[in-house]
């Protein structure tokens, strides 16, 4: 919901640490594996009760993700970088959840409810961007990207607030979980109307 409106004041940013750094050789391929990495690491910290420092490697995490992008417009974006890069970030969200089921079995059934509710907002986004480029359908709200993306109620930085609340409040991940998943729904069913509107159907 908020991406869009936090890219002016964010990329400035990290252009600025990008430009340097693609200046080594420093390919943004490999920085999108580094934050897939560290991001994964917070799966064992969870797991061991370890909050604050899964809190730390999400947040770690999700600047590389930020980085990897400045660094590729830094140099040469490539479809492969793109795509290498919303596989990592829909496999990391998925292993956030998976954390804290680890840590406590009465946080499996959250959990699994918001891994399915990830795999609607995930499916309906990349179906939409799939069909929008079948069609030449292009938009920069989102910054320079490798395919179309489409917003909802919760996008990326919705979601870290989302693990960020869970890490600080490890009891609460429950009641998190089921709320956060709930809106997720509700970007699924707003993707699906908008993918309606765009592509014709019944």
């Amino acid at each position: 919901m908020l991406d869009a409106r936090l890219r002016p004041w964010i990329d400035p940013v990290l252009d600025r640490v990008g430009r340097p750094l693609a200046a080594t050789g420093l390919r943004a391929s490999h920085v999108t594996l580094l934050g897939f990495v560290v991001g994964l690491g917070a799966v064992p910290a969870l797991a061991a009760g370890a909050c604050g420092l899964a809190l730390a490697l999400i947040l770690a995490s999700r600047l590389l993700d930020g980085i990897d992008g400045a660094v590729a417009r830094a140099s040469a974006p490539t479809d492969f970088g793109g795509f290498l890069d919303i596989v990592c970030d829909f496999v990391f969200y998925a292993a956030v959840p998976l954390g804290f089921a680890l840590a406590d079995p009465a946080n499996a059934l959250p959990a699994l409810f918001l891994v399915v509710s990830f795999m609607g907002t995930g499916a309906s986004f990349l179906a939409y961007a799939v069909l929008a480029a079948k069609r030449g359908i292009s938009t920069e709200l989102h910054g320079q990207k490798a395919f179309y993306y489409l917003g909802g109620l919760t996008e990326g930085f919705e979601t870290i607030v989302a693990f960020s609340l869970m890490c600080v409040f490890p009891r609460a991940f429950p009641l998190i979980a089921w709320i956060f998943g709930a809106m997720c729904w509700v970007t699924t069913a707003s993707r699906v109307l908008a993918a309606r509107a765009a592509f014709g159907g019944r």
